[in-house]
């Protein structure tokens, strides 16, 4: 049985969408889907109790790390697939996820698209250069999609109280343990505006530098890898000369969110998300 968690806090714009199509041709008993509404101030949970055969556990406080632990209590089967639940996998989408989960490779994710569709100028500019960043060729992160085997989930014991969970996840594996299902990619909503950019971008680089400190501290079993600062340059703008224009932007908004991070919280293990991008037009999509 695959098991499915979904950590979702005010999602009632899209949550009914992410279970439906996760749903839509599964075979009875074929998936264990357990959505955690946590801190909800709106219907989530009670969207998601109406869909036949989901688990729905409420937890009152918001946060992600919580909520996945909570999941995963709740939560037997494998191979286990953690999913955003702005983020609308197909039953046909989540069967390859858990066929690839199978010998050497212990975690695996979708391809990424990037839903640019009525941004401004300079989100698009920022995220032209963005795209090509190999991170996110070999990364887990930045897909809304993972999957482990159980080999997998028994790597580590409980998610650690900090954001950055899907940094966290792929610093656990090596590049030969991971897989990219090629045939099923994730559409990934981009903020609406260049401040929500701005503002989510800080709140990651923040959770990224958290939990980057508490690897080196011991803190949390992982060999979180350096951020590539400069990857931008030598790996995108440098084979691609066109996109220099386009990287100006790239880089001053960067700054910007650098500058921005420092005023965030370290460890705080709520929600880093931007909210604009999760409108009900503007919700993710998996494609098969």
């Amino acid at each position: 049985m695959t098991s499915i968690v979904i950590a979702a806090h005010n999602e009632r714009a899209v949550i009914g969408r992410c279970l439906d199509a996760l749903l839509a041709e599964a075979a009875p008993g074929e998936f264990e889907v357990t959505v955690v509404a946590n801190g909800c101030t709106d219907e989530t949970a009670a969207i998601a109790a109406e869909r036949p055969g989901v688990r729905v556990v409420e937890l009152t406080e918001a946060g992600k790390p919580a909520a996945l632990n909570a999941g995963d209590e709740a939560t037997r089967g494998f191979p286990r697939i953690y999913l955003d639940a702005d983020i609308v996998l197909s039953t046909q989408g989540v069967r390859a996820v858990a066929a690839a989960l199978d010998g050497p490779h212990l975690a695996a994710t979708v391809r990424r698209e990037l839903d640019l569709t009525g941004r401004p100028m300079l989100v698009r500019a920022y995220f032209s250069v963005h795209r090509h960043l190999p991170v996110f060729r070999d990364g887990l992160f930045g897909r809304g999609v993972i999957g482990l085997s159980e080999a997998g989930r028994h790597r580590f014991d409980r998610f650690p109280a900090l954001v950055a969970d899907d940094l966290f996840l792929d610093s656990l594996f090596g590049a030969a343990e991971k897989r990219q299902v090629d045939t099923v990619s994730s559409r990934v909503a981009t903020p609406r505006r260049t401040g929500d950019l701005v503002r989510r971008l800080s709140r990651v680089r923040a959770g990224n530098s958290a939990m980057r400190a508490a690897a080196r501290q011991g803190q949390v079993g992982a060999r979180v890898h350096p951020a590539a600062r400069l990857s931008w340059l030598r790996d995108v703008v440098l084979p691609r000369p066109w996109l220099a224009p386009a990287a100006l932007c790239y880089v001053a908004i960067t700054v910007l969110a650098a500058l921005s991070a420092r005023g965030h919280a370290e460890g705080a293990a709520g929600w880093a998300r931007d909210d604009s991008s999760r409108q009900e037009e503007a919700h993710a999509r998996v494609r098969r």
